[in-house]
């Protein structure tokens, strides 16, 4: 096969500017491919060539190339040249802010009302927690964790600070867990966090500036958050149906924040920004066990989903958080992950919710160059994730343990699953509607009628039951409530549930 030509360069940086040449040659190559018109896989011409045609020293070009090779924009092949390599997340490394700015500013907002509460009435145990997002505390596997901690104590040394980007046995552990959902990858690819929610937190500090766009189902766990919102981003959403996310909807809505951003006179949102990092977009998706619908994105709309993204060049955070909770049809469809050959997406895990939120450990797999830079930001905020909690997460994904208790808990999930529906075929029928998970924890019930969820929370919480209405992960009201059958056994769901209808009928 015949070797692509080497780009053709019309353009030269200007001598009068205070901006050093070496920076004004990657932003230009950076625009070109933030742009479009230097698409992957497009060879550079060669060093000398390049100092010829941007007239400059050769020093000049190798100090610029080694910079775009340090984000991943371009990467040398042996004895092909050099060739750009990604055109989504590298080109946000480029003027990365500084964490401190952020740390000094005190950004973060506050939660609205309805979450402060939930967050609060979680630890209050006369509340039936029927929407909560955490599995219940008596699944915990103490017999495993037994073994692992007597063998830690046997084992560990010392408890001096982590690397940064996570122990190795622990992210060679995950990659080889990667590697088994069909996702091809080594551990320099791998960062461990304290928890996936960390990771959105660095991403959003570290590749993401103040006016993008974070596309996202509606409804979307992202929007009962304020990670995006606190870094100044505006959150879209996009509609969903029973296979997910509606790729063509996105698209849509890629192209109407183009032209919008166009019309005053800015970059589309899609369009990554080279070096000002103004303007640019994501897609954040969980597509497998969705939170909070439940929806499990089968692979025909995953592939339609990454053909979209790649067409409009906008990078992907997908979130896998309950990837290894899928009971029903089979394995789980592979992530978005493993289809990605261009370095486009970035894949979050997560140990909290099948094994033990308390471990407060998650895991990013993204290319190198995004999780050495991430990694530079982790340990501005925490100095590394715990670790002994590194440690043992790790023995329990090297020995098996994992994936022995992930069989039992699948299958408890869906008993309590069937239980549930049940009940709510009972109480619910004829009021309301619901979807049928194909595993993780929720079930999105929709009231037929007008419900006041507002009232509903407040007296469902005097009747001793915490509910997650639906308008704190939606764009708009959406008369839902977020059910979990993982917190609670089936007769407790069902007790919970019966004084639940009984307010319903109240209001109605």
């Amino acid at each position: 096969m015949a070797r692509p030509a080497p780009i053709a360069i019309d353009w030269k940086p200007d001598r009068t500017s205070d901006v050093p040449l070496t920076e004004q040659i990657v932003q230009y190559v950076c625009r070109q491919v933030s742009g479009g018109a230097w698409p992957i896989g497009s060879r550079l011409p060669s060093q000398r060539a390049l100092a010829e045609g941007f007239g400059v020293n050769r020093s000049t070009i190798i100090a610029a190339v080694n910079e775009l090779t340090d984000y991943g924009i371009v990467e040398g092949l042996h004895g092909a040249g050099t060739r750009i390599a990604s055109n989504t997340w590298s080109l946000m490394l480029h003027g990365s802010p500084d964490w401190a700015d952020y740390v000094s500013s005190g950004f973060f907002k506050a939660n609205n009302d309805t979450i402060q509460a939930i967050n609060r009435l979680e630890f209050d145990p006369s509340m039936a927690r029927l929407g909560t997002g955490e599995l219940d505390p008596r699944l915990f596997p103490k017999d495993m964790w037994h073994a692992v901690l007597t063998q830690a104590a046997d084992e560990i040394t010392s408890m001096g600070y982590p690397e940064p980007e996570g122990v190795p046995e622990l992210r060679e552990a995950i990659a080889a867990h990667m590697r088994k959902l069909g996702v091809e990858t080594n551990p320099g690819q791998v960062l461990v966090t304290s928890g996936a929610l960390q990771a959105l937190q660095i991403i959003s500090v570290s590749l993401l500036s103040a006016g993008s766009t974070v596309f996202a189902e509606a409804p979307s766990y992202i929007k009962s958050l304020q990670v995006f919102q606190s870094a100044g981003m505006h959150l879209q959403g996009v509609r969903m149906d029973g296979r997910g996310i509606d790729a063509d909807a996105l698209h849509e809505a890629v192209v109407a924040a183009n032209d919008g951003a166009a019309g005053r006179g800015g970059r589309g949102p899609a369009h990554i920004g080279a070096a000002g990092r103004g303007g640019g977009a994501v897609l954040y998706t969980i597509p497998t066990n969705h939170n909070p619908t439940g929806i499990t994105m089968d692979e025909e709309r995953r592939r339609e989903l990454m053909a979209r993204c790649v067409a409009d060049r906008l990078p992907i955070i997908e979130d896998g958080a309950y990837q290894d909770l899928v009971f029903d049809g089979g394995d789980a469809p592979a992530p978005l992950k493993s289809m990605d050959e261009t370095g486009m997406v970035i894949y979050l895990g997560s140990a909290s919710k099948a094994l033990a939120p308390g471990l407060r450990i998650g895991w990013i797999v993204a290319p190198e160059p995004i999780v050495h830079r991430l990694a530079d930001v982790k340990m501005q905020m925490d100095y590394g994730a715990s670790r002994l909690s590194q440690w043992v997460f790790a023995r329990f994904l090297a020995s098996g343990m994992y994936d022995r208790f992930l069989s039992g808990l699948r299958v408890e999930l869906r008993r309590r699953r069937d239980a549930a529906l049940a009940t709510l075929e009972t109480l619910f029928g004829g009021v309301a509607r619901w979807n049928v998970p194909s595993g993780g924890f929720y079930v999105w019930l929709t009231f037929d009628d007008p419900m006041p969820m507002g009232r509903l929370f407040a007296k469902a919480v005097e009747a001793g039951v915490l509910l997650n209405p639906g308008d704190i992960y939606d764009f708009e009201g959406d008369n839902s409530l977020r059910l979990s059958y993982a917190y609670t056994t089936p007769a407790e769901f069902a007790a919970a549930a019966e004084r639940l209808a009984a307010v319903v009928r109240a209001l109605r």
